[in-house]
C-alpha cells in the first residue's frame, strides 16, 4: 500500500524529517531516545538514518527540496574511497533498551538505494556524483564481510 504524497501523514512525517535534519546535512538519532523521548531526531549522524531520510522526503514528493540536496552531499562528501561510508552506531532494534543490532551492510545499501532513488527521480544537477558513488560503491559491497560483532 502506498501513501499518497498529499496524505496528512506522509506531510506531518516530511515536516519531522526537515525539522531534525543536522547542520552537517545529515540525519541521526541515537538508542538513547528509547529513554528520553526529548532526544528523538538527535544523536551522531549515520550514512543510514540520513539515507532513510532522503527516501522519505522522496517519497513525500520533496526531490528537489534543499534539504534533500543537503542531504545527498552529506552521503557524497563522507563516502569513503572504497564506496562505502563509515558508521559506528547500532541502528537497528532489537529489544529496545535490552539490545540494539548492527547490520553491517546498512551503511552501504541504504545511502546507495537514497542515491539510486534520487537519481532516478531527476534528470540534472548533481546526478553524476551519484552515479560515481554507486559504482565506486560496488567495490565496497563485492569485497565486503561483516565485521565480528563485539
Amino acid at each position: 500500500m502506498q501513501v499518497p504524497k498529499e496524505d496528512p501523514a506522509m506531510q506531518k512525517g516530511a515536516n519531522w524529517l526537515l525539522a531534525h535534519q543536522q547542520a552537517c546535512g545529515g540525519w541521526g538519532e541515537s538508542a538513547d531516545s528509547y529513554e528520553a523521548p526529548e532526544l528523538r531526531g538527535q544523536g551522531p549522524v549515520t550514512a543510514s538514518q540520513t539515507a532513510w531520510a532522503i527516501l522519505g522526503l522522496i517519497a513525500a514528493g520533496l526531490s528537489r527540496h534543499p534539504a534533500v540536496e543537503r542531504g545527498l552531499h552529506y552521503l557524497l562528501d563522507t563516502q569513503r574511497p572504497d564506496g562505502a561510508w563509515d558508521e559506528l552506531e547500532f541502528t537497528g532494534t532489537g529489544f529496545p533498551r535490552v539490545f540494539y543490532l548492527k547490520y553491517h551492510l546498512y551503511r552501504v545499501y541504504f545511502p546507495l538505494l537514497a542515491l539510486a532513488t534520487w537519481e532516478r527521480s531527476q534528470r540534472s544537477g548533481v546526478r553524476g556524483q551519484a552515479s560515481d558513488a554507486i559504482r565506486h560503491s560496488s567495490f565496497a559491497l563485492r569485497h565486503s564481510s561483516p565485521a565480528p560483532s563485539p
